[in-house]
């Protein structure tokens, strides 16, 4: 007879970093997963004393870590990667974005440009992501046969656009959605009012109502550019985040995407209100929009995590990169080499994003009882040596490309640099004939 405890698979590695414990990386070690959850990390010698896995895979010099978690972005805009490069944003927008989204979005090009989006996520270390886009049935479709982890927030906005004809429209169709997925194990729906700009009292009090009695999270662009501040004070007399907090929107359930524009009392809000921050420093600086104080915010608890944003405005989607612009910005904004560390930079590129999304007893660290949402970076190349500091080797080279196994929930979906579920050459194809189509046009 014996007590040893079955498991389905031992994944054994040189390092593993849990981040939970902060700063912890255990080395020799295996981590256990049954089903579709973390049972334990033990060294790597003694797995067979106490378990009996199923398959035991030795990964040799590869570093565990969770999976990224993708807290903002637009999927489908993948389609318009270097469509409208090195323009100021209401120059990028009314007059290069906007049009191309009004003639070409619809429900094929928010699948193609999704599934092309969630393949470059998942095989650069993105294991969750956040969407707010048009049709976001169809990146929730997508979402869901890659086997990818998801929050897609339907966007809300008073205007007519390619998806709803206004608010009212948007929040009856995106509820109907939510409805769909209520029990899904990997996709959660919740309300995305596009900006505080393009959506008006009585529709953010609407949705401010229906997220609190539903639990759903609230995804808003804010704050994104001083420009913004300024209009918004000429039309209301107070800043946006202000009249957010009037309207009863700011809460534990909001994340705050951008906040490059903040004040003292900006900050005093955000504190009292519990609401989440998410950084987008690459779109950010690409588009000159300005600086979130991203150690400030840390230093009064405010939760901050990192979004991509959309692949138009950055150009790509890998939170590696994501997780190092954050800390080289957050060094130089707040004047200090200490500021946004490398432990910091991966905690907001994972257990942050968990806790911004309302999902953190679920993933986000490597923790018995969690999801197993897992991701392998290899460290035996040339590039990687010398290795004195795992944490810092992940932050400041490039990490995404060093991918080389992703699971989510258990489930094996990049295998040896390679997806398991989705056909490469096949998005590869469509992403070419959107090119064909759109440049074609274009170029009349």
């Amino acid at each position: 007879m014996t007590n040893k405890i079955p498991v389905d698979l031992s994944l054994d590695a040189s390092w593993i970093l849990p981040v939970i414990p902060r700063e912890r990386v255990y080395s020799d070690c295996s981590l256990l997963i049954k089903d579709d959850c973390i049972v334990a990390i033990v060294p790597s010698g003694k797995v067979e004393e106490q378990y009996i896995p199923r398959s035991r895979v030795d990964l040799g010099a590869q570093l565990l870590m969770p999976g990224l978690i993708n807290c903002h972005g637009h999927a489908a805009m993948t389609l318009l990667r270097g469509y409208a490069d090195d323009l100021p944003l209401e120059t990028w927008l009314n007059e290069h974005i906007w049009p191309a989204e009004s003639q070409w979005v619809d429900e094929a090009f928010v699948r193609d440009g999704s599934r092309l989006a969630i393949a470059e996520m998942m095989l650069s270390g993105t294991t969750c992501f956040s969407d707010m886009y048009y049709f976001p049935e169809a990146c929730a479709t997508a979402a869901h046969e890659a086997g990818m982890r998801a929050q897609i927030v339907f966007p809300v906005l008073d205007a007519t656009n390619n998806w709803s004809k206004d608010a009212d429209d948007a929040i009856n169709k995106g509820l109907k959605l939510r409805d769909k997925y209520r029990s899904h194990p990997l996709i959660k729906i919740g309300f995305g009012p596009h900006a505080p700009y393009t959506v008006s009292d009585t529709a953010l009090q609407k949705i401010a109502t229906y997220a609190e009695e539903l639990q759903a999270p609230i995804q808003i662009h804010l704050h994104e550019t001083a420009d913004e501040i300024e209009r918004a004070i000429g039309r209301t007399g107070m800043r946006p985040i202000q009249r957010l907090q009037d309207l009863g929107l700011l809460t534990p359930l909001t994340q705050c995407v951008h906040m490059t524009q903040l004040d003292a009392n900006d900050i005093d809000i955000l504190q009292l209100s519990g609401a989440h921050v998410i950084h987008c420093p690459q779109s950010n600086m690409k588009l000159a929009s300005g600086n979130c104080p991203t150690q400030t915010l840390l230093d009064n608890t405010i939760n901050v995590a990192l979004g991509t944003d959309g692949a138009a405005s950055n150009n790509d989607l890998d939170m590696f990169a994501e997780s190092q612009s954050a800390a080289l910005l957050g060094k130089m904004v707040a004047g200090n080499p200490l500021a946004i560390d490398a432990a910091t930079a991966i905690e907001m590129s994972t257990i942050n994003g968990a806790r911004a999304l309302g999902i953190e007893d679920q993933v986000g660290s490597l923790e018995p009882g969690k999801q197993a949402d897992i991701i392998a970076i290899d460290f035996s190349g040339v590039s990687s040596a010398p290795l004195y500091n795992p944490l810092s080797q992940l932050v400041y080279t490039a990490s995404g490309s060093r991918v080389s196994n992703l699971w989510v929930a258990g489930e094996h979906l990049v295998q040896d640099y390679a997806l398991a579920r989705m056909n490469s050459t096949e998005l590869k194809n469509h992403a070419l004939k959107w090119q064909n189509t759109i440049q074609g046009h274009d170029g009349e």
